[in-house]
């Protein structure tokens, strides 16, 4: 049996003999002094065998001048120097991400196409519109009662002398609602009109100050009928049929709402044409309009039937204030619109 010998010893040896093994015509190097080593020599040895060759020296650093700059310029600049000005600090290069990599360097590869703009994929729209179903389905469950009666007694007027059954303030809370609902619905189905007709570029900065402004002059609209329903009714006729053409009116307006939902939900989610939405909606405005001007027969017209007088009353309080309605619509989508 032979017995290796210890490679340390060999290593010592080595570094005691380095003079007479290492060649003279070449620096002495730590790849060299390992390459004298066996090669099952342990991290120990390797270590031990740097060590007797190489000892730590003083680091001398160099007082040469920098010479890394164009030829008749001076010397570079530190840039850590407070005092240097601003104009050696920025560079063409200055703001470049390759040379500073805490600021963000963008997106890599050529952009795609944007997904084109659709009302289906908007959260905001879808959850206004559930919103609005939710509380719609809210109002009828409480309110069903007092809507089905409203319903019945639409067509015929209660006899004089007769008691009429008196809401409730959540009942008329859950109508308002429902005008209200109305009004949302008109400003969305404006709103699809208005990005169908005049594009989806506008001045503003959401599409949803677009709809806010629309529901605003709906409401606007609203208000105007209501006030000018008071002031002339209040001149020519007495309170009890004001009263019961306010409440028919509030009726009709709800029964719009209701109507004109489904128009919104088919257009948009379901692709409807919005040439299909458009006449869906002349048919909803006529029907609406024939129950109210046969309601304003029967409150006001019914005893002293005067055909003249009914179609001036109509005209001036219906058709001119909704023409006029259209008419602020389609010029505040124009003037809002962005041209190229």
């Amino acid at each position: 049996m032979v017995l290796q010998q210890d490679t340390l010893e060999v290593s010592t040896d080595i570094a005691i003999q380095g003079d007479s093994v290492a060649p003279k015509h070449k620096p002495i190097t730590p790849a060299t002094v390992l390459s004298w080593l066996p090669y099952n020599a342990t991290p120990a040895q390797q270590d031990s065998a740097i060590q007797a060759w190489f000892k730590p020296s003083e680091i001398r650093w160099s007082n040469r001048p920098d010479t890394l700059h164009l030829p008749g310029h001076d010397k570079g600049h530190n840039m850590l120097d407070t005092q240097l000005p601003q104009y050696y600090r920025e560079g063409f290069f200055s703001k470049d991400t390759l040379f500073h990599p805490e600021l963000p360097g963008g997106r890599y590869g050529v952009a795609g196409d944007p997904v084109p703009y659709s009302v289906h994929g908007d959260n905001v729209i879808t959850s206004l519109l559930l919103a609005c179903f939710i509380m719609a389905v809210i109002a009828f469950s409480n309110a069903r009662g007092f809507i089905v009666r409203q319903a019945k007694s639409f067509f015929y007027l209660h006899r004089e002398g007769t008691t009429e059954v008196v809401e409730t303030s959540n009942e008329l809370r859950f109508q308002g609602f429902l005008v209200l609902l109305s009004c949302i619905m008109l400003a969305l189905l404006f709103y699809f009109y208005a990005l169908d007709r005049f594009g989806d570029t506008f001045v503003l900065e959401s599409q949803y100050h677009l709809i806010a402004i629309f529901l605003a002059l709906v409401v606007g609209y609203f208000l105007f009928r209501g006030l000018v329903y008071t002031v002339v009714n209040n001149i020519f006729f007495d309170g009890k049929r004001n009263g019961q053409w306010i409440k028919s009116l509030l009726f009709i307006t709800s029964i719009e709402g209701v109507l004109l939902f489904p128009a919104v939900i088919l257009q948009a989610y379901f692709n409807l044409s919005l040439q299909n939405v458009e006449i869906y909606f002349a048919i909803t405005l006529v029907l609406v309009k024939l129950l109210t001007i046969l309601k304003c027969y029967l409150i006001f017209f019914r005893q002293n039937v005067v055909r003249l007088q009914i179609i001036l009353y109509f005209c001036t309080l219906e058709i001119i204030p909704l023409l006029a309605f259209w008419g602020a619509l389609v010029i505040t989508a124009s003037n809002l619109k962005i041209n190229f």
